[in-house]
């Protein structure tokens, strides 16, 4: 997504991308989902890494995303 006036603001596992989307909607912060699969052999051999997932938000909402995305990271290691 370069050149886009989205940027990335999370990446991880589809459960921990799933709570980040939802506290952003919450506050009418639509998110962008983009997964990152792998392709050719690997995925015949089940070692794909298709769980990986990138969260992107608007250059307008980006301040408040990202302090979202801080408290929910916080509250996830306490």
């Amino acid at each position: 997504m370069s050149n886009s006036n989205y940027t990335k603001i999370f990446h991880g596992n589809f459960i921990t991308v799933q709570r980040i989307v939802s506290a952003l909607e919450k506050v009418d912060i639509n998110a962008i989902i983009k997964e990152q699969t792998e392709t050719g052999l690997i995925q015949v051999f089940g070692g794909s890494n298709s769980d990986y997932q990138e969260v992107y938000v608007h250059k307008d909402e980006l301040e408040k995303a990202i302090a979202i995305v801080k408290v929910e990271s916080i509250e996830k290691t306490t």
